[in-house]
């Protein structure tokens, strides 16, 4: 388990990460999404024990991660900004990864470099983006860590690709019951992927939520009345969005489904239908019942 309390990272004047408070459960795969700066790439190299925090604390499995080289041995981080040691093939990085985690997986390497149809004796340097991506993501997970953190790693891949990551990812979560934390700028690469769901902004964490309890927590109802109506119309009804255009409204509602659709039914609607939402139209009017503007977090 993963537990990071109340933590700052500070660099020069700039406050990366600030007061950061969250609990990462064993087993699972945790997504975190933001725009550039809000702190995703920080985070996941405090928890690699690559930055110490200012302040607060983070640990693992009740372990401080810097400077602990048991619990490092447990970590595998793929990074944005990917580095692989000069005029390197995938069978020397593989070396120098064997060499640092007991645990490391030959024949697994091996059998995924031939599932990704890579050339591990040829130099990396010569690879593509994707490729690159590929290669660190394959080294990483060999090592059968018992955590692993990919930063944008989906980032370069092609559609088929992307899903093979995924895929492999999710065997390892399933299999071994490790544990998985991706950061992504899109909503929709982890949405099918994710067990839970943060979000940051400017260096906090603005929200956090397992993603079927937030996507079964709020839905969308179209309904109409013969007779004149106004959100004032709905009292004890959870309404995070309303709007009207003529007789027929669209209502964003939390709360239990089936009470409201049976409350609403008793008020003789001549129209109603309730509509799925997809994660992005979650995360907005969530977004929007705090204060915020999901569009602007996102592009700021």
């Amino acid at each position: 388990m993963i537990k990071a309390e109340n933590v700052t990272k500070t660099f020069e004047d700039f406050t990366a990460l600030s007061h950061i408070t969250c609990t990462i459960p064993q087993g699972c795969i945790y997504g975190m999404v933001g725009s550039n700066g809000a702190g995703k790439s920080t985070f996941l190299r405090l928890m690699a024990g690559v930055y110490r925090a200012d302040e607060g604390n983070l640990t693992i499995d009740g372990q401080p991660v810097f400077e602990n080289p048991a619990v490092k041995s447990q970590v595998a981080f793929v990074p944005d900004e990917l580095y692989f040691l000069p005029g390197a093939s995938m069978d020397r990085m593989a070396g120098l990864y064997a060499a640092a985690y007991p645990t490391f997986d030959h024949k697994r390497y091996r059998s995924l470099t031939d599932t990704f149809r890579l050339n591990p004796q040829k130099s990396l340097g010569t690879f593509s983006k994707g490729m690159r991506r590929q290669a660190a993501t394959i080294l990483a997970v060999s090592c059968r860590p018992q955590y692993i953190f990919f930063d944008e790693t989906f980032d370069g891949l092609d559609p088929v690709m992307r899903n093979l990551v995924k895929n492999l990812i999710c065997q390892d979560v399933l299999e071994r019951q490790a544990t998985a934390i991706i950061t992504s700028h899109s909503l929709r690469e982890l949405e099918d992927t994710c067990d839970q769901l943060a979000l940051l902004h400017k260096g906090g964490l603005v929200l956090e939520s397992d993603i079927q309890n937030l996507k079964t927590s709020l839905f969308k109802i179209q309904i109409a009345f013969s007779q004149e109506y106004g959100r004032e119309s709905f009292q004890g009804i959870d309404i995070l969005h309303f709007s009207k255009r003529g007789s027929v409204a669209n209502m964003i509602v939390r709360g239990n489904r089936e009470e409201t659709v049976n409350r609403l039914h008793q008020m003789a609607p001549i129209l109603m239908d309730v509509l799925p939402l997809t994660l992005e139209e979650v995360f907005t009017y969530e977004m929007e019942a705090l204060g915020y503007a999901f569009s602007d977090v996102l592009e700021a």
